[in-house]
């Protein structure tokens, strides 16, 4: 089966008008947003940080929104029809998946103007960008599919928002090496630590092992996706 643009479209813009009568998204997507203007009012130069509404953006938008998006589906018995719709495996996910990337982009576009910092390097910063919109967007994804209902999501997602969003708060309190260690390649870690590097002007020898760590959550993630989404599609 060949991709179809206007299958994809058609999920999208589903989504689209669903988006307008949920208040609880709308409200969700405005939480990284107050957090990047209380930032920007103190004027706080720290870049871990700094990094902190573009991580909350990540898990928020990217996971949360996601997650209840696909929740919604399946307690409104819709996801059903769509699983055995003649839409393939691809246009579904993208197609479900485009209007979360583009609300995570603009709430982390928005909290770089509120939080009033500069991004030094917008090429490597992009990158950065791109390759965690996969992780997390793929992780609300899986959340959504394992969820059975919309408040399910925000109940096991809690963990995913402690782990993968705001681990990077609470490192200066934590004395375990091994847990330290841990967390060290948790994606939120290695973008705060990329975010740091870059914001002191420094090139890919410096960033690169943060990319590669964070290209490796983005695939396994994705291919994590992939393998759900098929059982839950053939699942009775």
């Amino acid at each position: 089966m060949t991709f179809s643009f206007k299958r994809m479209n058609a999920i999208f813009q589903k989504d689209w008008k669903d988006l307008y009568k949920n208040s609880y998204i709308l409200f969700t997507l405005a939480i990284p947003l107050a957090f990047a203007a209380l930032l920007g009012r103190i004027g706080e130069d720290d870049s871990t940080m700094q990094s902190m509404p573009i991580t909350l953006a990540f898990v928020i938008a990217g996971v949360f929104v996601q997650a209840a998006m696909i929740a919604e589906e399946k307690e409104k018995n819709t996801l059903r029809g769509l699983l055995l719709s003649p839409a393939s495996t691809t246009e579904i996910l993208i197609g479900k998946s485009a209007l979360s990337l583009l609300m995570t982009v603009v709430v982390i576009i928005g909290s770089i103007i509120l939080s009033d910092f500069q991004v030094e390097n917008v090429a490597w910063f992009a990158i950065l960008i791109i390759i965690n919109l996969i992780f997390y967007i793929s992780m609300g994804t899986i959340l959504g599919l394992l969820s059975r209902t919309v408040m399910e999501t925000t109940i096991i997602g809690m963990p995913v928002m402690l782990i993968f969003g705001l681990t990077p708060m609470f490192v200066s309190i934590i004395e375990n090496k091994a847990i330290l260690k841990l967390i060290n390649f948790l994606p939120s870690e290695r973008f705060s630590a990329a975010w740091s590097a870059i914001a002191s002007g420094k090139g890919f020898a410096d960033i690169g092992t943060h990319i590669v760590i964070l290209l490796i959550w983005a695939i396994a993630s994705l291919i994590l996706t992939f393998i759900i989404y098929g059982k839950r599609q053939f699942d009775k």
